[in-house]
Formats: C-alpha cells, sequence, structure tokens
C-alpha cells in the first residue's frame, strides 16, 4: 500500500471521526443544555458533561487532522489553496476547543451553585448565562460558518484537480452555501441548532462528506490525478 492510499483512508477515518464525535456530543448534552435549570443538571449529569466535552475536542482534533493530511497532496496542484485550506480548517477547529473548555467551566460554575444553594444565586446565572452563550455561540461559528468556508475550499480544489470523481466535489460545492444559509439563520436567531430548516440545510453537506470518507476509505484518490499533479 502506497502512501497516498494509506493518506486517503486516514482522510476518510478522519471526516469520519469528526462527524460521529460532534453528533454524538449533542446527544449526550443535548437535554443538559435545555431549560432553564441547566446549572443543576450540569451538577447532576457530570460525566456526561466531560463526555460531550471530550468528544469536542476528539471533533477538534480530527478536523485539524484533516488539512495536515491532505497537505501534502493538494499543494501539488495548488499550494496557495491548499494553504488557505489548513489555515481555514484551524479556524474552524479553534471555537470547538473554545466550546469544550466553556463546557468544563460551566461544570465547575454548576458545582460551586449548588454548594453555595441560594446564595447570590443571580451572580452564578448571569456567568452562566455567559458561558452558554460563549458554548453556542463558537459551536455556530465553527461547525456552521467557518465550516461552510473549509467546505467551499477543498471541494473547488478536488474539482480542479480531479482526485476524486467531480459529482462528489460539485455537490459538496452546492452544499457549502446551504450549510452557510443555515449557520447565518441561527446567527441571527431566526431558526434553532435542531430545527427542521436547519436539518435541511445541512443534511446535503453532511451526507457529501459520508460519500467522500467513504470513497476515500474505499477507492483512494485518482491515480491519474495524482500523478498528473507530481508531474
Amino acid at each position: 500500500m502506497n502512501s497516498n492510499r494509506k493518506t486517503a483512508i486516514i482522510v476518510g477515518v478522519l471526516f469520519i471521526i469528526a462527524t460521529v464525535a460532534g453528533i454524538l456530543s449533542q446527544v449526550f448534552l443535548g437535554s443538559i443544555l435545555d431549560g432553564p435549570d441547566y446549572l443543576i443538571n450540569f451538577s447532576v449529569n457530570e460525566n456526561q458533561v466531560i463526555i460531550g466535552a471530550l468528544l469536542d475536542l476528539i471533533m477538534a482534533a480530527a478536523i485539524f487532522g484533516i488539512p495536515v493530511m491532505l497537505f501534502p497532496i493538494l499543494k501539488q496542484h495548488n499550494e496557495n489553496i491548499a494553504l488557505g485550506y489548513l489555515v481555514a480548517r484551524i479556524f474552524e477547529a479553534i471555537p470547538v476547543v473554545i466550546g469544550a473548555i466553556s463546557l468544563l467551566s460551566l461544570l465547575k460554575l454548576s458545582q460551586e451553585f449548588v454548594i453555595a444553594g441560594a446564595t447570590d444565586a443571580s451572580h452564578f446565572q448571569t456567568l452562566g448565562n455567559l458561558l452558554l452563550a460563549a458554548r453556542d455561540s463558537t459551536d455556530l461559528i465553527g461547525t456552521q460558518i467557518v465550516f461552510s468556508l473549509t467546505v467551499l475550499i477543498l471541494n473547488y480544489l478536488l474539482y480542479q484537480s480531479r482526485i476524486i470523481p467531480r459529482f462528489i466535489s460539485v455537490w459538496g460545492l452546492i452544499g457549502a452555501p446551504l450549510i452557510l444559509a443555515a449557520g447565518l439563520l441561527g446567527m441571527f436567531g431566526l431558526v434553532s441548532p435542531f430545527s427542521t430548516i436547519s436539518i435541511l440545510l445541512s443534511f446535503p453537506i453532511a451526507l457529501q462528506e459520508m460519500v467522500f470518507a467513504v470513497w476515500l476509505i474505499v477507492k483512494g484518490f485518482t491515480p491519474s490525478a495524482i500523478d498528473s499533479g507530481s508531474a
């Protein structure tokens, strides 16, 4: 197995890890973040919060690992765009890490709130609201708005280089503005992250990434396009 084939498999696995970790994080945290009693819920569900934060960090690591592994191949076709993709994915991963830190900070605040009882409850509530808003904002910015930019950059270069079938990259180029629309609607409070509209706008690119990942694992990069880039 040559190095390009290994890279394709690793990148495909990283895409799957990032997606699965992101979904599982929402599953673990969904009910805890909802409702006015979230400060109590965090303390009661300490293990779930820690697992959710850990999954966020795993997702961030996978997000960062993807462009690092792809860079040697992509730069053969357009080094500037390949570098832009690397930088953009770093900016995508950073908000996810900040969101995980916010979760752990909320957990600590929740534990102190339970110990303090009703004493200065408004102080805890204010800090909690700020940390929760930080987590929601960074999640929205990283996993939707910046993510849409990385999708656009990657699929443009994939389309240009032909290292995968063009129908996959065209699919990605169509999905990028849809996920951006979902992020902007969420940023302005017009839809919630799990509303029907948001899910419908996000679904095409989510499915495209899984098809892309499976293609890389099963088929790998197109050899003739790789050789052309090397030449």
